[in-house]
């Protein structure tokens, strides 16, 4: 088990600067899991790309906005994907301790079940 590759786990939101930047420094601290994160909107702190979604194992959306964006701009890529949708509305700063409780009760079981 020691030897099993990490579990990729693409974070999205808008803009990537509060949410999935959050994700992504929460969950590279979990054991087993390699996190990255990217933004939907044109200025985005950084747009995701196609070789984010091939990378991901996983792609966790903020909105159903966000997983509705990725469909239309990578179909082909996303098809292959399992794509969840956490429902967590741009209401939180980075880092904010509520952010950082409702990712883990959220993503959490997602990521357990990709094991």
């Amino acid at each position: 088990m020691a030897d099993a590759a990490p579990l990729r786990v693409l974070f999205v939101c808008s803009r990537n600067r509060l949410r999935s930047p959050t994700a992504e420094a929460v969950f590279n601290a979990v054991a087993g899991v390699e996190a990255r994160s990217a933004g939907t909107a044109r200025d985005a702190d950084w747009q995701v790309t196609m070789d984010d979604i091939r990378w991901a194992d996983l792609i966790v959306c903020m909105e159903d906005k966000h997983a509705n964006r990725l469909r239309a701009d990578f179909r082909q890529a996303v098809s292959h994907k399992r794509v969840c949708v956490l429902s967590i509305p741009d209401d939180y700063k980075f880092m904010q301790d509520e952010l950082v409780a409702l990712l883990r009760t959220r993503a959490m079981p997602l990521i357990r079940a990709q094991e």
